[in-house]
């Protein structure tokens, strides 16, 4: 299925690009979600026609997520959370947990946007934890987990 980007797309291509994607990808995520349309004859011209409004949005998207950024690059977070007695965390702090205590701490931040590669927290200590908030921007934060 041939689309065409109406956003930055993260290892899949830029505004205006067309690409080839699976036929499920392309109907069940990219179009319903505003991300793509078909590369049809009048998508093509009507996508020209709306090319450079599409671009502002996307360069002002892009712009308030590097105020954002700059915002939490700031930001030492500290958590409180039942440990034993060598450090070990009762459980675990994942994304969600992260985020609520962002928004506790008055900063909007999105559980989808908190990248745990190593997965969850599951002991004390000092952690850099990434926030993606752009396809082209990044935020990282200093978490301090103590034990309660």
């Amino acid at each position: 299925m041939e689309v065409i980007l109406l956003d930055n797309i993260g290892r899949l291509g830029a505004l205006g690009d067309k690409v080839t994607v699976k036929p499920g990808y392309g109907r069940n995520y990219l179009v319903p979600y505003g991300l793509a349309v078909p590369a049809t004859k009048e998508n093509v011209q009507a996508f020209e026609a709306q090319r450079a409004e599409l671009e502002a949005q996307a360069a002002e998207r892009k712009s308030e997520a590097e105020n954002r950024a700059e915002q939490l690059n700031d930001i030492e977070l500290s958590l409180v959370a039942k440990a034993g007695d060598e450090g070990k965390l009762f459980g675990s702090i994942g994304p969600r947990d992260l985020a609520d205590a962002l928004y506790q701490a008055g900063i909007e931040v999105s559980k989808s946007e908190v990248r745990m590669p190593e997965g969850p927290i599951r002991a004390t200590g000092e952690y850099d934890i990434q926030l993606h908030l752009h396809p082209e921007v990044n935020a990282t934060i200093r978490v301090v987990v103590v034990a309660e």
